[in-house]
C-alpha cells in the first residue's frame, strides 16, 4: 500500500495557505505532504532533494515565480508532475505555465475534495486542460506555433494516440482504448514528441488543441 502513496510538495509564499493545504491533504490516505517551500527557487531545490510525485505550486511568488520555477524543473529533468494554483484574475498566466511544463491547474477557491482528485489525476498521467484554456490557446496561436506542419509526419496510429492525449487520457487508458500494450503506447508517445519537437505530453496536448486534433 505504501508504494501507492502520492508524495506532494507544497510551494506557496503564504504560510497560512501551506498549512491549510497540509492539514487537508494529510487526512487523505493516499497522499503524503513531504515538504514545503516559500518561493520558486526553494521549491526547485526541495524538489531535487525530496523527489516528490506531484508539486502543488502557486504562480505569483516573490523572487522566482511559479512559471520560472517550472522552467527550471523542466531543465533539471524533474519527473514531478506540477499542478499550478491560480486565481480567476490570473488566467492569463495559465497558458505560459502549461507551456513551461505544468500538467494542469486548479483555482485557489477549489473545493478540497476536487483538489485531492486533481492531484490524483495528474499523478496518473492526465493533463488538466480546461475549455477556457483551450480557447485562450486557439486565440493566441491562430498563426500556428512550434511543430506547425509537422503533423503530416505522424502515422495514423500516432494521431489516434495524440487525440487521446489531448482528451487527457493516461497511457494505461490509451492502451485500453486502442487495445495496445502500455509499452507500445509509450513508444508511440515518444515518437510523437520527437516528430513534433515537443518536450512532454502536456505540450503534445496543447499542440493537438492548437492544430485541431482530438477534443
Amino acid at each position: 500500500m505504501a508504494d501507492k502513496v502520492i508524495r506532494v510538495l507544497l510551494v506557496d509564499d503564504h504560510q497560512v495557505v501551506r498549512r491549510g493545504l497540509r492539514t487537508f491533504l494529510e487526512v487523505q490516505g493516499d497522499i503524503e505532504v513531504v515538504g514545503e517551500a516559500a518561493d520558486g527557487q526553494e521549491g526547485v531545490a526541495r524538489a531535487e532533494e525530496l523527489r516528490p510525485d506531484v508539486i502543488l505550486m502557486d504562480v505569483k511568488m516573490p523572487g522566482t515565480d511559479g512559471i520560472e520555477a517550472l522552467r527550471q524543473l523542466r531543465d533539471a529533468a524533474s519527473t514531478a508532475r506540477v499542478l499550478i494554483v491560480t486565481s480567476f484574475t490570473e488566467q492569463r498566466t495559465v497558458v505560459p505555465a502549461l507551456r513551461a511544463g505544468a500538467a494542469g491547474y486548479v483555482y485557489k477557491d477549489v473545493d478540497p475534495v476536487a483538489l485531492a482528485d486533481a492531484i490524483r489525476s495528474v499523478h496518473a498521467g492526465h493533463v488538466l486542460l480546461q475549455p477556457e484554456v483551450a480557447g485562450a490557446l486557439l486565440s493566441q496561436d491562430q498563426a500556428g506555433g512550434p511543430g506547425q506542419g509537422r503533423g503530416n509526419a505522424l502515422t495514423e496510429r500516432e494521431r489516434e494516440v495524440l487525440t487521446l492525449i489531448a482528451d487527457g487520457r493516461s497511457n494505461r487508458e490509451i492502451a485500453r482504448a486502442l487495445v495496445l500494450s502500455e509499452k507500445t503506447v509509450k513508444t508511440h508517445v515518444s515518437n510523437i514528441l520527437m516528430k513534433l519537437d515537443l518536450a512532454d505530453r502536456t505540450q503534445a496536448a496543447l499542440w493537438a488543441v492548437r492544430n485541431g486534433v482530438g477534443g
